[in-house]
């Protein structure tokens, strides 16, 4: 039986060449669990990293009995890791935050509270912690984003969401997808909800973004929504005799 289904969220991490950040998470996550408004674990998920991400995971998996692993030995990217990562949850909900904890697990319970009325529950970084030319970034590729796919999310970089795990399931994946996850629930017509949550800068490893990805790949997957929704098959089973 996999784990998660014992559980009513479980929070996805991917991990990337995070080994400074592991015992941040281990401590940080741990002493969310408890305080969690729904029965809650984590699921770690290693994206092919090279150090020793994937030694410490499963250091961690031993002594704490509410977080799992999977791993992969290559690097694939941020939207597989999250892929592989719902592909496993059971769980009626799951939620996501990044390794370098720039958002605060505490915050989940602000999310959670809207869950059961919205799909999609997000965060917006309130006060934000990057320089000026990383949130200017940010701002181009969310307005450009906006006016190509006509979703109304004002920040999908935000770390910190929760989604019911049947939709997550059933959206379209590509690279580069984390940043279009409001535009995706709404082909199914699920409902979304932003709440400003708690944003620090980041204080061990390295970021994995940069100017091409941040601006140049969202230029391009965003025609590649606007195809994909255009052609984008739908339906619902009324009756049936089995």
């Amino acid at each position: 039986m996999n784990e998660t289904a014992k559980y009513e969220f479980t929070i996805v991490v991917p991990i990337y060449n995070e080994q400074d950040n592991l015992s941040r998470v281990e401590e940080q996550l741990s002493r969310f669990l408890p305080t969690s408004c729904m029965k809650a674990c984590v699921l770690l998920v290693n994206d092919g990293s090279s150090d020793d991400s994937l030694k410490l995971m499963k250091e961690i998996c031993q002594r704490q009995p509410d977080f799992f692993y999977i791993s992969s030995n290559e690097n694939h990217g941020l939207s597989t890791a999250m892929k592989a990562g719902i592909d496993t949850v059971e769980s009626k909900y799951m939620g996501y935050i990044d390794a370098d904890l720039q958002t605060n697990p505490e915050d989940f319970n602000l999310l959670l509270e809207y869950a059961p009325e919205y799909e999609l529950v997000t965060g917006i970084r309130a006060k934000r912690k990057d320089s000026v030319f990383k949130k200017l970034q940010s701002k181009i590729a969310n307005g450009f984003r906006r006016a190509m796919t006509g979703d109304t999310a004002t920040d999908t970089g935000c770390p910190l969401k929760v989604m019911r795990t049947d939709i997550a399931k059933r959206i379209p994946f590509f690279n580069g997808m984390h940043r279009f996850l409001p535009a995706l629930f709404a082909l199914e017509h699920a409902r979304f909800k932003e709440l400003p949550v708690r944003h620090y800068p980041r204080i061990a490893g390295v970021s994995k973004y940069h100017l091409w990805n941040r601006l140049a790949g969202p230029f391009n997957d965003c025609f590649g929504y606007r195809w994909m929704k255009k052609r984008y098959i739908r339906y619902h089973i009324d009756e049936e005799q089995l």
